[in-house]
C-alpha cells in the first residue's frame, strides 16, 4: 500500500503541477477555452490558485521524500482536497458536469492519500 500511495502521490503532484504552473503563467483570457470558471475570477485569483496548486504538488512530495516533517504530506492531501470540493461546488453552481468529473476524481485520490498518510500506512514522527 505504502508504493501504490507514493503512484497516487506522484500523478497528484503532476497533475496538480501542470494546473498549477499553467494558470500561474498564462493570462485568464487564454485559459477562458479550457477553464470556463476563470471569467468569475481576477486574474490575481487565478494565479492565487495556481500557486496553491503549486505548493500543494511541492507538500505531497518532498516532505515524505526528505524525511522532514514529513505529517505535511496529508496535510497537503487534506488542503488539496478541499479546494477540490470547493472547485466542485463551483462547477455544481455553474452546471459544469464535465469539469465537475476530474474534480470529483482528484477529490477522491487527495482523501485517499490524506487517509493513508495521516491513517495506517503514515510515516513514524
Amino acid at each position: 500500500m505504502n508504493v501504490f500511495l507514493w503512484i497516487v502521490q506522484a500523478v497528484l503532484a503532476a497533475m496538480f503541477a501542470m494546473s498549477g504552473l499553467e494558470k500561474l503563467l498564462r493570462l485568464k483570457d487564454e485559459l477562458a477555452g479550457r477553464y470556463p470558471w476563470t471569467a468569475m475570477f481576477s486574474q490575481t485569483a487565478v494565479r492565487a490558485i495556481g500557486v496553491t496548486e503549486l505548493l500543494g504538488t511541492i507538500g505531497l512530495i518532498v516532505p515524505a521524500a526528505a524525511g522532514i516533517a514529513p505529517v505535511l504530506t496529508p496535510i497537503a492531501a487534506t488542503g488539496l482536497a478541499i479546494m477540490m470540493a470547493l472547485a466542485g461546488a463551483m462547477h455544481i453552481r455553474r452546471k459544469e458536469p464535465a469539469g465537475l468529473k476530474v474534480t470529483a476524481v482528484l477529490l477522491m485520490l487527495c482523501v485517499l492519500v490524506a487517509w493513508g498518510r495521516f491513517g495506517p500506512y503514515g510515516w513514524p514522527s
